[in-house]
């Protein structure tokens, strides 16, 4: 029995209510999300622009294989997510990518959430019609 193991770099990140957890190995670059090939799962090329940002920045684009869980939020939100799992788990793959990926701002976690409805209202801020009469 041969004893090859392999090491992973796992990096959770998060934007609005989406959640991505992020397992990088050694390979040959092949992203896959929720069990689907990267360009099925964000068919815009916006989407996988902003995924594949963090290995781009860093150069290891060919060099790594992501294995991606993304759950919540839209399609926007979860490549968000993704981005800043995957920036995480560089961080633990190889720390002096550091000063590249915090330059391009993808360690930052986007704080920005949906606003709650708030009661004798019908949405965050609009208010209902006022009546004088």
């Amino acid at each position: 029995m041969a004893d090859t193991k392999i090491t992973e770099y796992l990096g959770t990140g998060r934007r609005k209510t989406a959640i991505a957890r992020v397992r990088l190995a050694t390979g040959s670059g092949k992203i896959t999300v929720n069990g689907r090939a990267f360009e099925n799962y964000f068919p815009l090329e916006t989407q996988r622009g902003v995924v594949s940002q963090p290995l781009i920045v860093t150069g290891t684009t060919d060099k790594l294989d992501a294995r991606i869980n993304v759950s919540g939020g839209g399609p926007n939100g979860q490549a968000g997510a993704v981005r800043h799992g995957i920036a995480r788990a560089l961080l633990k793959f190889d720390a002096n990518l550091r000063p590249a990926l915090k330059a391009e701002g993808t360690l930052t976690r986007d704080p920005r959430m949906r606003e709650r409805k708030k009661y004798g209202q019908p949405g965050a801020r609009k208010r209902y019609q006022f009546s004088k009469r």
